[in-house]
């Protein structure tokens, strides 16, 4: 009437996951209960005579039960006085094995753990048993099973264990936390325990007595510190467990399942991105601006590198994956690609005139500080980041097509719907991410091709089924688009607003982006084997100004970031090309501003009433807005060397507890706008 329960407990198999670096070698982190299962095959004889001697000299002959020990055992329970040992292996195995038996003291719990040890005895063979016991008893050092114990203990495989080493794990089964880093008193006893299986073994004839007689005390390492995540590991993990989610791995699978999971995250560039923003960001940069990286292979879509912030400032709230700020002129390349498929060419010329008047919008949309740049072509319509020039584009080529776009190289739909019908949406009033900028981009350095941006290689299972990640793959735009859309950019880094952004030995293409009074600001570039966004946003969403460097812009300390990481990142690496652009036979003049205007002053940004601006309303998927307004809108790029943009848009509100993330504005008439 008592049957073999037909399930085990959870905590009785499960197996922790190893999180790896790209490499395959390099752990990232451990999940779950530090347990490897290994055969009884691979546990060497004296190693399994050991734990025998140690645990239950009769194992090989009895049927399952010491009728001795269970009768001292039950005696023990009715009369009240404390549970004693004498269970067998088998019982041992019944006990932590099986669902449906409590570890309580009780006569009738007793029984059930009898009856089922002897017909699990008859059922099943012997090495069955001690296999599952090994792979399940609890050794101390956090170590589940006899192969997490022979690394815990002594740093290596439990194929190559001493006979001493062998006695010494089988003498901790019976006192696991004392015998784990025994001291003093604790040490002398272990040593006693050591000794006494020892005897055991020479007792039951598995030990000579002379090879007995010159065992020694093992030498035991230096107990392990519990696992700890450091610096951007913890949000290296929420990505890959986010991801893991995603592609159908419960947290069960990951905490219990014995994974091997290889990420995309590139050690040594974890490294190098982390140098890059906090050697070049001043010892007198604010606590509250955040800094945000994110590099992505655009022939595969592997994030290979990010730098999230400092995990003191938001622990589990990273500046690379979640935080998303206004694109400011970074989105102004999404509109050009459009454009270049759908029949336009870098020839074409569009106006460059400021303001501009839309009859979709209320105000008329200036070029900062009013400048007019007549008829103006795509390339250095590109370069000097013009406003009206890619309001005027825009409305030309149809934002429902600069939308089909954005969205094809990676940005989500929800982040742009709300915007797309305003004449400001080409100069980016939408919000992004690093890790989406980034990834948009090398759809362009991967001729036109989207890969889908991933952080997890392949997952292994425990059993050896290997799952290797297979990115989704989109066509943003021709080949010849994405070649045109980077000859154009590649302008901005040689000549316009990104020059701080440089490579000496090879080609870049990028563009700045800075938003209204400076409340984020980018630089977003490739070269051909690698695409990485860098912003910086402060997280009460002002204007981000460092002490002896001023208000920031994107041609500033962005697109410097970003020269110091791609230094490192490509060093060593073939010098490539970028593919041709079309035979355009464009001129590089522009028709220069009226002569009666006055000279603009590149340090003046034009002021904006907020009064005058749309509140939208708040999006039904996100949570109630709260605290003080966010970033606004984009304006223009950089100053000194680069040329101020300005943006449009309303005031986004801020999500509770989340800095930074914006709830993006609607379609708006405002009078601010992106450059």
């Amino acid at each position: 009437m008592t049957p073999i329960p037909d399930t085990t407990q959870k905590q009785a198999t499960a197996q922790g996951s190893v999180i790896y670096y790209r490499d395959g070698k390099s752990v990232l982190a451990r999940q779950g209960i530090d347990r490897r299962r290994v055969e009884l095959a691979k546990v060497p004889k004296h190693v399994r005579d050991a734990v025998i001697a140690a645990e239950n000299r009769s194992f090989y002959e009895d049927g399952g039960v010491s009728m001795k020990g269970t009768a001292r055992a039950v005696w023990s329970t009715v009369t009240g006085k404390q549970l004693q040992g004498g269970s067998t292996i088998t019982q041992q195995l019944v006990r932590n094995y099986y669902s449906g038996l409590s570890q309580e003291r009780s006569v009738t719990r007793k029984f059930k753990e009898i009856l089922i040890a002897m017909k699990v005895d008859q059922s099943r063979s012997k090495d069955w048993v001690l296999e599952q016991y090994l792979n399940t008893i609890y050794f101390g050092r956090g170590a589940n099973g006899v192969q997490s114990a022979a690394r815990a203990y002594f740093g290596k495989d439990v194929e190559k264990l001493t006979v001493s080493e062998g006695a010494y794990l089988a003498s901790v089964i019976q006192q696991p936390s004392r015998f784990a880093d025994p001291k003093g008193s604790d040490l002398a006893a272990a040593r006693e325990r050591w000794q006494s299986v020892i005897d055991a073994m020479r007792q039951t004839g598995t030990l000579p007595a002379g090879q007995a007689a010159t065992e020694r005390f093992p030498e035991l390492t230096t107990p392990k510190k519990p696992f700890e995540l450091k610096g951007q590991a913890q949000y290296m993990l929420e990505q890959v467990t986010a991801e893991l989610n995603r592609r159908g791995y419960t947290d069960e699978d990951i905490n219990g399942g014995g994974l091997k999971i290889v990420t995309t995250f590139d050690k040594k560039l974890m490294q190098a991105a982390e140098r890059a923003v906090e050697d070049t960001l001043p010892d007198a940069t604010p606590k509250k601006v955040r800094t945000g990286l994110a590099a992505v292979d655009p022939a595969s879509g592997e994030v290979v590198a990010f730098y999230g912030g400092r995990p003191s400032q938001s622990k589990y709230y990273d500046s690379a994956f979640r935080s998303k700020v206004m694109a400011g002129s970074t989105f102004k390349p999404y509109t050009l690609a459009a454009a270049l498929d759908n029949g336009f060419d870098l020839s074409t010329r569009v106006n460059g005139n400021s303001p501009m008047r839309v009859a979709s919008a209320a105000e008329p949309i200036p070029n900062d500080s009013g400048r007019s740049y007549g008829q103006i072509n795509l390339v250095s319509a590109t370069q000097n980041s013009v406003n009206t020039a890619f309001v005027d584009l825009g409305q030309k080529v149809g934002l429902d097509k600069v939308a089909k776009t954005a969205e094809a190289a990676g940005i989500p739909a929800a982040q742009l719907q709300q915007h797309q019908s305003a004449a400001s949406f080409p100069l980016g009033v939408a919000s992004v991410s690093a890790v989406e900028n980034a990834s948009g981009f090398s759809s362009f350095a991967n001729k036109g091709v989207h890969m889908e941006a991933h952080v997890v290689k392949s997952v292994t299972t425990a059993e050896g089924r290997k799952e290797v990640v297979k990115p989704a793959s989109t066509k943003v735009v021709s080949e010849q688009a994405a070649a045109d859309t980077a000859y154009a950019m590649q302008q901005v880094v040689k000549y316009g607003t990104g020059t701080a952004a440089r490579l000496y030995d090879r080609p870049v293409a990028g563009k700045t982006g800075t938003t209204d009074d400076s409340k984020s600001v980018w630089f977003n570039g490739f070269t051909p084997q690698l695409a990485v966004a860098v912003d910086m946003f402060r997280d009460d969403n002002a204007t981000v100004t460092i002490p002896g460097y001023g208000t920031q812009f994107g041609g500033q300390l962005p697109a410097q970031i970003w020269r110091a990481f791609m230094t490192e990142a490509m060093e060593g690496k073939p010098v490539e090309e970028f593919p041709e652009p079309s035979d355009y036979g464009y001129s590089s003049d522009y028709s220069m501003p009226d002569e009666e205007q006055d000279v603009p002053d590149p340090d003046y940004t034009p002021p904006a009433d907020q009064d005058d601006w749309d509140t939208p309303e708040p999006d039904p998927s996100e949570p109630e807005a709260t605290g003080p307004p966010p970033s606004e809108t984009p304006e223009d790029d950089g100053r000194q060397d680069d040329e101020p943009e300005q943006q449009s848009g309303p005031t986004p509100t801020q999500l509770p507890d989340q800095p930074s993330v914006q709830q993006e504005p609607g379609p708006t008439n405002s009078r601010r706008l992106t450059g």
